[in-house]
């Protein structure tokens, strides 16, 4: 005999109860990870604390340690709720696009576009390194660990778009991440430090040149716009 007769002959109001507290915790500590991610994003990771974060929610100190239990994992859980963000923003649209380079462009656009928009706030990856780059301990992993997850999505991205034929076979998918990383960085410093106008646009152009490096053609022709190309050329002797 189950228990599914008493379950639909208690009253709603005693079937509701003992959801409440665990939705109610749920929902203040959502509210704490939003006030702490706009804190981190204005004053770093190592900006935040269980009493700044106090303040700005008016909780009381005990109240928000008692979702976190200590700064570091209060660290640890922003850069979780980060990740959780930039994957729903920038990198689940991307499967509605076609395998191959569609969807690379797509992951790049994305996360060109979310970088450009967090121009004011500023990016916690770029941010986090700064900080954390000299600093091992648990925040640091955490901050790593998400970073690393998303380059392997853009590797894997490269390398589908490689046996998709729209990329050379000899392609080399590190080499290719690292460039279009590079192109992120260079758009958050030119943008958010220098305020250069233009700097998505910048980002944008590079990306395309990148990609035409590694065509579809013969793999036994260098590709004529890589920069290692272009120097061998320019710097043979007369």
């Amino acid at each position: 005999m189950t228990d599914t007769p008493t379950l639909l002959n208690d009253p709603p109001r005693e079937i509701a109860a003992p959801q409440r507290p665990l939705l109610k915790g749920r929902q203040t500590r959502a509210a704490i990870l939003d006030a702490a991610l706009a804190l981190a994003s204005h004053m770093g990771l190592e900006g935040l604390s269980i009493g700044a974060l106090a303040e700005v929610t008016q909780m009381s100190k005990s109240g928000v340690f008692a979702h976190f239990g200590s700064r570091e994992e209060l660290q640890i859980s922003v850069v979780r709720e980060y990740h959780a963000r930039f994957e729903e923003e920038v990198f689940l649209p991307v499967l509605q696009q076609p395998r191959g380079l569609p969807r690379l462009r797509a992951m790049f656009q994305n996360w060109m576009m979310r970088t450009s928009v967090e121009i004011d706030s500023g990016c916690l990856y770029i941010s986090g390194a700064v900080e954390f780059d000299d600093r091992p301990g648990p925040v640091r992993d955490a901050l790593a660990a998400m970073v690393r997850d998303w380059h392997l999505a853009l590797e894997r991205a490269i390398r589908i778009a490689i046996d998709e034929g729209a990329l050379r076979a000899d392609t080399d998918p590190l080499q290719m991440l690292f460039e279009l990383h590079g192109l992120i960085l260079a758009l958050h410093h030119d943008a958010r430090f220098l305020r250069l106008p233009g700097a998505v646009e910048r980002a944008r152009k590079g990306f395309d040149r990148i990609v035409q490096c590694y065509p579809l053609a013969d793999p036994a022709r260098p590709p004529r716009c890589c920069a290692a190309q272009h120097f061998n050329e320019t710097a043979a002797p007369a």
